[in-house]
């Protein structure tokens, strides 16, 4: 059943809600059916630690879903705060994206960005069906990070900066167990 014939949420209500909650911004990379693919997405989120997965969605109106779904391997490239114009170029549908792009090839064939803040080299888990997207969960074999990069942030429809970070109780807090 399709949100419209379940609820009466309006959609564009529902981004406008969702973009009070900031994320950060990835471009996810494989190599499928032969072709580099590769999109910009916020929809990125930590899974699991023990067996380390990370799920990431691909709208399924996308003309690249098949070669999604036939990949090998992903990178998810965490994006640098100095790296929106490789963000929105990525955003586009049907544009050139790889010309002038550096990368190197990681895990199955998948572009590995240069100057990104992080990347999580994955192969396929599962994939399930998620409304209007396909979820996909990949598991981490490799993964890199350059700490001294500070990531790039999506927030109420455009681009943020974070501010210099606080100390803070060391990782995991108590309010997530």
């Amino acid at each position: 059943m399709s949100a419209s014939a379940s609820t009466s949420i309006d959609p564009r209500e529902m981004r406008q809600a969702l973009g009070q909650f900031p994320t950060g911004v990835c471009i996810v990379t494989c190599r499928g059916a032969g072709e580099d693919c590769g999109m910009t997405m916020s929809s990125f989120n930590s899974l699991s630690l023990d067996p380390p997965l990370v799920l990431f969605s691909v709208d399924k109106r996308a003309l690249s879903l098949p070669h999604w779904e036939q990949a090998k391997g992903f990178a998810i490239n965490i994006l640098s705060d100095n790296q929106q114009a490789i963000s929105n170029r990525f955003a586009r549908a049907g544009s050139n994206k790889w010309e002038g792009t550096h990368f190197h090839r990681g895990f199955a064939e998948a572009p590995v960005l240069a100057g990104v803040a992080a990347v999580f080299e994955c192969r396929p888990w599962a994939t399930h069906d998620g409304g209007d997207h396909i979820l996909f969960i990949v598991e981490v074999i490799e993964m890199r990070s350059t700490p001294d990069r500070r990531p790039l942030v999506f927030s109420k429809g455009r681009y943020a900066k974070l501010e210099q970070t606080q100390d803070v109780a060391p990782w995991p807090l108590a309010i997530h167990y």
